[in-house]
């Protein structure tokens, strides 16, 4: 999926960097409090004792908890051939997201629109069957991302089909990694979470500007939860309601930031965060020294596509790496 802020080309550093901070970490508790579509999460789930994965939006819960959640291997070819060879079905996704409901929003093709919407609809009849209703779920999200019709988020979409979004849906299985450890995933408020769990190591990897993540990736959403009960708003067809990190505000950041640092118990605390970001190095160095010993690890790596095009933006963005360990 292309995603904000994904750390995928970064992971390989992360995991090196990490390793050398806490050494063994085959008998280590790993929180990914941010995260995302869970790069960092399946890059460490093979190598700790238990991965603890959370995000606020309800997309990136369904992903992790198929990714990070399913450990063991389970039956779904035949499941996924039922699904493939339904017949569309005109329903909520059709009626808001294609021009050919007359909606006036061009998120995806009227068939595949169609199509999402009967598999969509399918789908429920598994969830009694926690692991494979968010494997379908997931699967689903990963294949409908793949032929909508945007530049790469959901605030906008193209005039025109673009050759990807023209290309019949077809649901992919999105394949997790096999191992013998249970873990565990959230889909709530980061700082009212970090009270309730305890740890090694926390990987903290928050939003960096205003940029709502529920605003950015509504369809994804609405897609996961298929509530349709609402009437989408606006050219962009969000929901009202859609969540609103503290992270993306600037009277907000600060005082969020120290207070999860502080409530952390969790020896080792890791930060990624840019040189763009909303909180001024120092601002965050200054929280993060009150709480215990602090080093820093910068790296340089090629700006998000959605970002590459903007004046006067540098071509590559300057990664930093805070380090805590927690006194």
């Amino acid at each position: 999926m292309n995603y904000i802020g994904s750390k995928r080309r970064l992971s390989p550093f992360l995991f090196e960097t990490i390793s050398k901070v806490v050494g063994d970490l085959s008998d280590k508790i790993f929180c990914d409090m941010f995260a995302g579509t869970g790069i960092v999460g399946r890059t460490f789930k093979s190598k700790v004792k238990k991965v603890i994965s959370n995000d606020l939006e309800y997309y990136s819960y369904v992903l992790n908890r198929n990714y990070i959640g399913n450990h063991r291997p389970f039956l779904y070819e035949e499941v996924l051939e039922k699904l493939n060879s339904l017949p569309p079905q005109k329903g909520f996704i059709y009626r808001h997201y294609c021009l050919e409901s007359g909606s006036g929003r061009n998120y995806f093709s009227g068939e595949n629109a169609a199509k999402i919407d009967a598999v969509r609809n399918a789908i429920e009849a598994y969830r009694e069957n926690e692991d494979l209703y968010f494997f379908l779920l997931a699967s689903l999200l990963e294949s409908a991302d793949k032929v909508s019709n945007t530049a790469s988020v959901y605030g906008s979409f193209l005039k025109h089909l673009k050759p990807t979004a023209q290309v019949p849906i077809r649901i992919e299985p999105a394949t997790f990694e096999y191992n013998d450890h249970p873990h565990e995933v959230y889909n709530e408020d980061s700082n009212r979470l970090i009270q309730k769990i305890s740890g090694d190591i926390l990987y903290l990897d928050p939003p960096y500007n205003g940029r709502q993540y529920g605003a950015n990736y509504h369809l994804l959403n609405t897609i996961a939860r298929y509530k349709t009960d609402f009437i989408p708003k606006g050219k962009s067809g969000t929901h009202t309601d859609y969540n609103r990190s503290m992270y993306c505000k600037t009277k907000k950041v600060h005082g969020s930031f120290d207070q999860l640092i502080r409530d952390a118990k969790f020896k080792y605390i890791f930060l990624s965060y840019n040189n763009e970001g909303m909180v001024p190095l120092h601002d965050l160095q200054k929280i993060m020294k009150q709480y215990g010993r602090y080093d820093l690890v910068t790296v340089s790596y090629k700006r998000f596509k959605a970002d590459s095009n903007r004046p006067h933006k540098a071509e590559k963005t300057r990664e930093y790496l805070h380090i805590l360990e927690k006194s």
